[in-house]
């Protein structure tokens, strides 16, 4: 995970090593106090002697619901929550960079669909981290990457694959005291939600032959109504007869 933190490190500086200050800390603001809120609960944790867990997602119980607002910004140790801090906020940046105009929208959903599909599949016992955020983020701009004709978006998958790819293991059962569920559940929200909004936020690509095909069948379809055209006024006068 620290190789992650390195490589994620590395892709924010280049994506945006060209804005000033100003700009960067407007894509960077929301993800960067979501880690710190992050690191503040923690904080509280240890300074008095306080234990949230009970706050995690608990599994088809009423009561677990809760877990579905609280459970990312809880986590087990302080190596549990170095762990996910650098992908919530470079994948956070990434989101809200590359899809400024429903950024909110699409975070709001990744975080509560990913907590329902956790509770509705996950074992009887407390889910807690962020993790399964950090997998529908993942999820969605991987996939979205892919569904949309981008050729940003899909360069952007592929480094998402490249840094975070090993992520994929993570959602089948390896670990006894590792959330699968909530990895599974998160690549599954990301999933969803990226064919879902495919037609909102950038828009594809549009090439110079698409342009060039789209300008010839305009003049096809012109020819065709002139000709129709012509077609019919000959119709008209060999049907008409002078009395």
């Amino acid at each position: 995970m620290h190789d992650f933190t390195f490589k994620s490190l590395i892709l924010l500086h280049y994506i945006f090593k060209k804005m000033n200050f100003k700009k960067l800390i407007f894509y960077v603001k929301i993800p960067l106090l979501f880690v710190i809120i992050m690191w503040v609960i923690k904080l509280i944790e240890i300074k008095f002697n306080l234990s949230f867990i009970d706050l995690g997602v608990l599994p088809r119980r009423l009561s677990g619901l809760k877990g579905i607002l609280f459970s990312p910004i809880i986590h087990k140790d302080i190596n549990h929550l170095i762990n996910n801090s650098s992908p919530v906020l470079i994948l956070g940046s990434l989101l809200f960079f590359f899809y400024y105009k429903i950024r909110y929208k699409l975070l709001g959903w990744l975080y509560i669909t990913s907590g329902l599909f956790l509770w509705s599949i996950g074992r009887d016992s407390f889910h807690i981290g962020a993790s399964g955020l950090i997998y529908a983020l993942a999820g969605f701009i991987f996939f979205s990457g892919l569904i949309r004709n981008n050729k940003r978006l899909s360069a952007l998958s592929l480094v998402v694959i490249f840094i975070y790819g090993s992520m994929f293991w993570g959602v089948f059962p390896t670990y006894e005291h590792v959330s699968w569920e909530g990895h599974l559940s998160g690549l599954v929200a990301g999933l969803i939600l990226a064919i879902y909004f495919k037609n909102e936020g950038p828009k594809k690509d549009i090439y110079q032959w698409e342009i060039d095909e789209e300008n010839e069948e305009n003049e096809r379809n012109e020819g065709n109504e002139g000709n129709n055209k012509n077609e019919n006024e000959i119709q008209i006068n060999y049907n008409y007869i002078e009395k």
